[in-house]
């Protein structure tokens, strides 16, 4: 879960300095779609391990 978290906070980290920066505008983008994929991920990985302990 950490890594998770971790990577959150790197993505985040990344998209704020592409917007903030005109010229790395590309920088931002591809921060937020690893940011939401990260998001996707974890949740999916949450499930999952909800579902093995309840069965």
């Amino acid at each position: 879960m950490q890594i998770i978290i971790v990577l959150l906070v790197i993505w985040a980290i990344l998209s704020i300095v592409g917007f903030a920066l005109k010229g790395l505008l590309w920088l931002g983008i591809i921060g937020i779609v690893l940011l939401i994929g990260t998001i996707v991920f974890g949740a999916i990985r949450r499930a999952a391990s909800k579902r093995k302990l309840q069965g």
